[in-house]
């Protein structure tokens, strides 16, 4: 295969992949060196980069996936627009989002703690929207289910892992682009998030010393402990599926967590 057979039949795996392809999904399916690969790609990022073409290659979510340019976002958007009605997320659950993406791996209370007001409807949503997943579950008394974002999180906001997120204030701008002009965060949110949930560790700290002093006279016991968080501990019987890209459906990212984030979500409502 010629370097212009290589750089062509990648244009076309990419155009058709649903997600990210990798460089390592390229050279399989090309049979090329990875090497190779990569400088074909080089070229193609460059030959992409010229004003008179609407599209460029970019890496997103450590793989590579074409995208319209800047310059042409507000004929794109009015055109998807005019195709089907826009899809948005409420102000709550950006504000969430937002709060997650910046403190991730972090737990319910601590979001709670961070905006002040009951976060676990929007929580669904996001998993739902499979923007966020669950990360197993913090170490402390009660055992909370720590939440992180997705690689759907990176594709959707263009970024090729968490390391490039912007400013909160950029990250708003940002946000209006991907999700609509009505999208945004409130402004404060900056210095709550940068604040950390530090009343919300302090809390854990003094419900680990009040179990240690139950357990040391005797007036806890491992039921009450468990009660900590009864949420918890109602669990969803059918597995939740996710339509991806395609129409296909699969399996949730870490089942039995969101099975019971879920649950977490409906018990506090």
């Amino acid at each position: 295969m010629t370097q212009a057979e290589l750089k062509g039949a990648l244009e076309a795996i990419i155009y058709a992949a649903d997600e990210p392809a990798t460089l390592d999904q390229l050279a399989n399916a090309t049979g090329a060196e990875k090497d190779q690969v990569k400088a074909a790609l080089d070229e193609i990022i460059v030959a992409c980069a010229a004003d008179e073409r609407g599209v460029e290659l970019r890496r997103v979510a450590r793989g590579y996936k074409f995208s319209t340019k800047p310059q042409h976002h507000e004929v794109v958007r009015a055109f998807i627009k005019s195709l089907r009605p826009p899809v948005r997320l409420s102000m709550p659950a950006l504000e969430t989002l937002a709060v997650i993406a910046y403190k991730q791996p972090i737990t319910l209370p601590e979001m709670q703690e961070i905006r002040g007001v009951n976060c676990s409807g929007v929580i669904q949503t996001l998993l739902d929207k499979r923007l966020v997943t669950t990360a197993g579950r913090k170490p402390v008394m009660g055992r909370p289910i720590l939440y992180r974002t997705t690689k759907d999180f990176l594709v959707r906001f263009g970024l090729n892992d968490v390391d490039e997120l912007p400013s909160l204030k950029e990250f708003e701008q940002i946000a209006r682009e991907a999700l609509g002009p009505e999208a945004g965060l409130e402004l404060g949110m900056e210095t709550d998030i940068e604040a950390a949930p530090e009343a919300a560790q302090e809390a854990s700290a003094e419900g680990a010393e009040e179990e240690k002093d139950g357990r040391g006279d005797g007036s806890a016991t491992a039921e009450t402990a468990m009660d900590a968080d009864p949420a918890e501990e109602e669990i969803v019987a059918t597995a939740p599926v996710e339509e991806v890209a395609g129409g296909e459906l699969q399996p949730a990212e870490n089942e039995p967590d969101e099975k019971e984030a879920r649950a977490e979500g409906n018990g506090s409502e």
